[in-house]
């Protein structure tokens, strides 16, 4: 199979769209009921992460956008932000294409925030070098660079990975 992994565009954001809440229906039934909305991310929300400075990568097959991972300057460390691959085409590396090519423009510490009961999503980070960080630790990070509902921040997890500088 080959694939095309590239910054995304302002051309691409309903195609980014469409990824994420394919994506995002594994989380129907897992993440609490009260955190659930559909669409899970509306093409405003992706607009003010945009604009909230979050960088978007994209793989395409055919190009057709099958992935997509962003990533966030923030304050001294980096954020990984809506990491999501079309259900049709997980298993497949992809994931783990783009965390590499996202991690290339990060020299330092990485931090991604996940649901507590997305084990698939905390499996996928820690096969890739992650550590879950404990509560204390994950509460004071979810405050400092993540604006959550508090509700959002109690049903979540914080994993972190240090690159060399």
């Amino acid at each position: 199979m080959s694939w095309n992994i590239q910054m995304c565009s302002a051309s691409q954001r309903h195609a980014i769209v469409l990824a994420i809440n394919d994506a995002a229906m594994a989380y129907y039934g897992v993440i609490p009921a009260d955190c659930w909305k559909s669409p899970y991310m509306s093409e405003a929300e992706l607009e003010a992460e945009v604009a909230d400075g979050v960088l978007f990568w994209g793989l395409s097959v055919q190009s057709t956008l099958v992935g997509v991972m962003g990533l966030q300057h923030r304050d001294g460390a980096d954020l990984i932000r809506h990491s999501y691959v079309r259900r049709s085409w997980q298993g497949q590396g992809i994931g783990c294409a783009l965390l590499a090519e996202v991690e290339r423009y990060s020299s330092g510490q990485i931090l991604v925030g996940t649901w507590a009961q997305a084990t698939w999503a905390i499996g996928f980070y820690q096969a890739n070098g992650y550590r879950l960080l404990d509560n204390s630790k994950k509460s004071e990070l979810l405050d400092q660079y993540w604006q959550v509902p508090a509700r959002q921040a109690r049903a979540s997890v914080v994993l972190t990975k240090i690159l060399p500088r």
